[in-house]
């Protein structure tokens, strides 16, 4: 989506500022809206990985809640708009909504195509659970959004759509 919309941010890792400043944020604006400079080599990756875990986690949770408030009878797209406006909001909820028709340019409005497919996401979320059994960090959220994510992406059906998709397979299994 970001991609399509030319808003994405581009978060770079080189020890000179200078480059990124003046070398590398002009070719790159060209693509998107934000160029960050992280520090050191490595740390773009780092700020990339972190960003997508966090993304991941809300996800899972914005569908778990959405399915929640649609099984105890309550509209999702008004409890979308609900938590739009409150502690709730993310973008998750804002601009990827899982929620079929609520938000027109989602993938969950074009059948979950396109997007953020569940096999990147699951790339991303095991990247930092690579990196946090290497530095001893535990990630328990995280380690149970890859188990969600991994199960979910078995399912055929599912498997090449955009990860907001677990929205559907809540509604349909459970």
């Amino acid at each position: 989506m970001g991609a399509e919309a030319g808003t994405l941010t581009f978060m770079v890792g080189c020890p000179d500022k200078t480059v990124t400043e003046e070398r590398l944020k002009p070719v790159l604006l060209h693509m998107g809206k934000n160029v960050v400079h992280c520090g050191n080599y490595g740390t773009g990756l780092i700020a990339k990985i972190c960003n997508n875990l966090l993304l991941a986690v809300t996800m899972v949770g914005a569908c778990e809640a959405l399915h929640l408030g649609a099984k105890l009878g309550m509209d999702p797209k008004l409890l979308s708009s609900i938590m739009n406006i409150s502690s709730g909001r993310s973008w998750s909820t804002d601009t990827a909504n899982p929620i079929p028709g609520y938000i027109p340019t989602a993938p969950s409005s074009k059948n979950y195509e396109g997007g953020f497919a569940i096999k990147l996401i699951l790339k991303d979320v095991g990247l930092a659970m690579k990196v946090a059994k290497d530095t001893r960090s535990s990630l328990m959220a995280s380690a149970l959004t890859e188990q969600i994510y991994r199960h979910v992406s078995n399912y055929e059906r599912y498997s090449t759509k955009d990860f907001s998709v677990l929205y559907k397979w809540l509604s349909e299994n459970h």
